[in-house]
């Protein structure tokens, strides 16, 4: 049975068809926004050929409470440069002198829409602003939320913010690295290590001390988000049930408690170690030791060397004992500008002797080295167990005399200020769009306004995917083999199944029974004239054949006839029917058939009769058909007797 092709291909078709429809409708899905996009970003996410110059930009408002919010469209109004110095370093390098400016993206730019950026490298910035109104640590959430662009990439440097710690002594002129804070959250890059910092300034209710508390690594690949030149949108939400979320454009990369995922933690131990404890000397640590009672043998020679010259190595002939492997250039000169006295007697550069390259080698011939069979090395007695080892000591553990438990670590210092304090060997990080309020649906709206219209207008002015495939391969050139397989595999397929090909004998042979064949009424005649003539000519043939064997049946029968009269004389009280059974009996052992059988040379006649009066039949139907039906050939059967 042959497998349909057509309905293959046209289902590959199909499937083809509707692949390609799904992957645009996710394709188009994904370009929409999470939520909460007003009805002109929408309509700037369906019309991806518009230029970003054609997007309204306006300034967004926020949309309810909100602790601070910063554009920087109306410039750096509120905002106070660093005049202090770092601590403890030269004061031509400790000066908050790095430049800020207030300027659009370089890149996707819409109109009205500016930004803080880094302008100076290899300088310190500090840069700060006071709240609206200071956010206290009680029973409301605390949401940071700012857009970061490294428009030249990241080498060295970071792009985090601090909230300052409220005091009644907060001078925002000599805000510096020892300004106190509350939190610190953001990126940071230097070298190969990407960082987004989220640290929080923990008191510790015994002490009054502060220590800095580490949330763990997100578990992100952030070198592609800092190198990418995007902007990109970063969030802090901290809860009163002392949780906290970090999140990259909106999607949770890192989220966890307080108590449990800081380094360290906020908590100490309920024991320490003994400070005043020490190891007892006679303390054995050691879980093996040389076998005292192993004795080095006999034939042990420690002298022996690991290398030896090999006696039976031979030099090579043609070597050249007496040529060096370096001579002086004959074609070297000395500089003009040689001072003898200054630089002492001039020679001629060394270069490779060029007898020494066509010759096996030149100079004193030595022997190779070889490994010494004989060599041992120094005797070292093997190692046993220790009976004597007591494991591995440590001190015993006491009550932690500065043991305190803080279930609720959400409850930090206020917080009164922003600032940025930064040291940065890469220049034009961009700032913008900072907020700082309780309630994530206003930071939603405020993205949605901002940052949302930002990722619009770079989708729009994004390379074709034809683009994008072809720079990803020219950063990773094993995807050049992914292409040519992927676009190959329906090529293959599509000549493989729908190509026509070349039909097979067996299938030609098959179909030929399906072609009609016309045929002349002559040509007819004669094939029939010929299959009577071979017709007759057998049935003559059959008929002596049956002649003979209906005589020597007959004979064989008054034979067997005359024998059996003869014993059923004798044997009169025999019954009739075992006698019929001993004829039966001896008719198939002298190999003679039974009536049917006999009655088979007349039935042969008749069959021939019968076919020759088909034959007569079929010619007669031929005939009338006038070669408008294919010629059937017809067989005459024989019955032949075994």
């Amino acid at each position: 049975m042959h497998f349909p092709w057509d309905w293959l291909c046209l289902g590959v078709l199909i499937i083809s068809s509707v692949t390609a429809g799904m992957e645009n409708e996710e394709n188009l899905d994904a370009d929409v926004e999470v939520e909460n996009f007003d009805k002109q970003s929408q309509e700037a996410d369906v019309d991806r050929e518009k230029s970003s110059l054609e997007v309204v930009y306006q300034t967004p408002k926020p949309t309810g409470e909100v602790y601070f919010t910063e554009t920087f469209d109306e410039g750096l109004s509120g905002w106070v440069l660093s005049v202090t110095l770092k601590e403890d370093m030269d004061d031509n390098v400790a000066k908050y002198d790095g430049r800020w400016e207030v300027e659009e993206l370089k890149e996707n730019a819409m109109p009205g829409d500016r930004g803080l950026v880094l302008k100076s490298v290899a300088k310190y910035h500090a840069i700060s602003a006071m709240l609206t109104k200071a956010f206290v640590f009680d029973d409301k959430p605390l949401i940071v939320q700012y857009e970061v662009n490294f428009q030249k990439g990241i080498d060295c440097g970071g792009a985090y913010i601090k909230l300052l710690s409220s005091s009644n002594d907060l001078n925002l002129e000599y805000f510096f690295d020892k300004t106190p804070y509350t939190i610190m959250f953001g990126p940071d890059k230097c070298g190969e290590d990407y960082k987004l910092h989220f640290i929080f300034r923990h008191k510790n209710p015994k002490t009054g001390e502060y220590d800095e508390k580490h949330a763990e690594r997100p578990d992100i690949d952030l070198k592609k988000i800092y190198l990418d030149k995007k902007t990109h949108l970063y969030t802090l939400v901290l809860k009163p049930d002392d949780t906290f979320e970090i999140l990259i454009d909106q999607t949770v990369v890192s989220k966890g408690s307080l108590l449990e995922n800081m380094i360290p933690p906020v908590n100490p131990s309920k024991e320490i170690e003994d400070p005043t404890d020490k190891k007892p000397d006679d303390w054995d640590e050691r879980p093996k030791i040389p076998d005292p009672n192993a004795v080095k043998p006999d034939d042990w020679d420690e002298d022996e060397p690991a290398k030896i010259e090999d006696p039976d190595a031979v030099k090579p002939e043609g070597w050249l004992d007496d040529e060096p492997q370096y001579v002086p250039d004959p074609n070297a000169k000395k500089p003009k500008d040689w001072d003898e006295e200054m630089d002492g007697e001039w020679e001629a550069p060394q270069i490779r002797n060029a007898k020494c390259e066509t010759a096996p080698g030149c100079g004193e011939w030595v022997r190779p080295m070889k490994n010494n069979p004989k060599y041992k090395g120094k005797w070292r007695a093997p190692m046993i167990d220790n009976p004597n080892y007591q494991g591995i000591w440590s001190p015993r553990k006491i009550p932690n005399p500065d043991y305190f438990e803080d279930l609720h670590p959400f409850k930090m210092t206020a917080v009164s200020a922003i600032g940025l304090e930064l040291w940065s060997m890469t220049s034009d990080i961009y700032f913008d769009n900072f907020i700082i309020c309780s309630e994530k649906e206003v930071a939603d709206r405020w993205a949605a306004d901002s940052w949302g219209l930002k990722k619009l207008v770079a989708s729009a002015n994004e390379p074709g995917m034809f683009s994008q495939l072809v720079t990803a391969a020219e950063e990773h050139p094993w995807l050049w083999v992914l292409y040519i397989l992927t676009l190959a595999l329906p090529v293959g397929l599509t000549v493989l199944f729908c190509w026509p090909g070349k039909k097979s004998d067996e299938y030609i042979d098959f179909k030929k029974p399906d072609v009609s064949k016309q045929i002349t009424k002559g040509k007819l005649k004669e094939e029939t004239e010929e299959f009577e003539d071979d017709e007759l000519e057998e049935e003559k043939e059959n008929e002596d054949t049956d002649e003979d064997e209906r005589r020597e049946m007959e004979e064989t029968k008054r034979d067997l006839i005359k024998d059996n009269t003869e014993k059923m004389g004798r044997e009169a009280s025999v019954s009739e029917g075992e006698g019929g059974e001993d004829i039966s009996d001896e008719e198939e052992e002298n190999g003679v058939p039974d009536e049917e059988e006999n009655e088979v040379p007349d039935g042969s006649q008749e069959g021939d009769r019968s076919n020759k009066s088909d034959s007569e039949d079929e010619k007669k139907e031929a005939d009338e058909g006038m070669g408008d039906r294919p010629l059937k050939s017809v067989r005459k059967r024989r019955v032949r007797k075994d």
